[in-house]
């Protein structure tokens, strides 16, 4: 039996911190059953907050979108990486210090509600240099912070995300940005705020009053890692950017605690599933084989997910190929989207 033990999963837990796209939200549309999910925590008087890599809207723009999405949410429970970016430079740097600020108004916002002075400009002697996502970010912007990083200010990325979430795909995200800049630079930045780093999810576990945590992402290399760094639980749900098979594929350090097809997994036993199950679980028998793995069987595809992550996770190799040795296990592969 690999299903959560006791009656839901978030019973076991005093906070429940989500990421926003990809878990709640898709740009600006709620993601189905997100909106009930939320409503049953705060009936059940549960804690929750919203930690997001998302540098381009300020904590209340983001509870207001929350909010207008039917998900009621308070700014103080929203952590963003620009609002945690700009008290970083706060605490380092003395009041009104300039820093040149690549990114959204959201971002220069920050800064300035942060005591210090937003500056667009290498000439105007910017002492640090804060790079966030901004969808107008273009070549003067990097051009700029590429001057005053050379000049020596500090280079601090909100977040290195590769992509973002949308209804066309994934897209480049501030990540993919950063990335100009490091080979432009032949550096790394000086420092990341957001996710994987440790600080929103250890922000918002101090919260719980010493309660139990649980980290709500859609992503393995920033939620789930994060999460991890920060010696919290986690639930991966897979309605935004990372999939199976990038998560049989997962190294050590971003694997999750559970796995859920989408935020009903919080109160529903069937719909959720510890990770890594044994090998063989559920009705199902998960194996490698010429360098592959093969899937025989039947019951629950989480229980065969389950099984999969097992024979996965025994000696990692990239995207395993997963093949089904009976009618159930290809139908059960195709619920998890591992179907050729």
């Amino acid at each position: 039996m690999t299903e959560v033990a006791g009656d839901r999963l978030v019973d076991g837990y005093t906070l429940v911190v989500f990421d926003l796209d990809g878990v709640i939200y898709l740009i600006d549309r709620p993601i189905p059953g997100a909106v009930e999910a939320v409503g049953r925590l705060h009936a059940d008087g549960r804690a929750v907050a919203y930690a997001t890599n998302n540098a381009s809207r300020r904590s209340s723009e983001v509870a207001d979108l929350l909010t207008g999405m039917g998900v009621p949410a308070e700014p103080q429970e929203v952590l963003t990486s620009a609002a945690a970016a700009a008290e970083l430079l706060r605490d380092r740097l003395p009041a009104g210090a300039p820093v040149l600020v690549v990114g959204a108004e959201a971002l220069r916002a920050e800064i300035r509600a942060a005591g210090l002075t937003p500056v667009a400009r290498a000439d105007e002697s910017p002492v640090a240099v804060v790079q966030g996502y901004g969808p107008q970010v273009g070549w003067v912007d990097l051009a700029e912070a590429s001057v005053a990083i050379r000049a020596g200010a500090t280079w601090v990325a909100t977040n290195t995300d590769r992509t973002l979430p949308s209804g066309r795909g994934p897209l480049p995200g501030n990540g993919s940005l950063v990335a100009a800049l490091r080979h432009a630079l032949n550096r790394e930045p000086d420092m990341v705020v957001g996710k994987p780093e440790a600080a929103l999810f250890a922000t918002a576990a101090r919260r719980a009053g010493g309660g139990r945590t649980l980290v709500v992402g859609d992503r393995l290399d920033t939620d789930i890692e994060g999460a991890r760094r920060a010696g919290l639980d986690s639930l991966l749900v897979l309605t935004g950017v990372s999939d199976v098979p990038e998560l049989l594929a997962a190294p050590e350090p971003r694997r999750p605690t559970y796995v859920a097809m989408d935020l009903a997994g919080l109160f529903d036993p069937a719909a959720v599933v510890a990770v890594p199950g044994g090998t063989d679980v559920g009705g199902w028998s998960a194996a490698r084989t010429d360098g592959g793995l093969e899937l025989r069987g039947a019951g629950r595809p989480l229980d065969a997910l389950a099984a999969l992550c097992a024979a996965a996770w025994s000696a990692p190799a990239a995207s395993p190929e997963v093949r089904p040795a009976t009618p159930e296990a290809q139908r059960a592969l195709a619920v998890l989207g591992l179907s050729a």
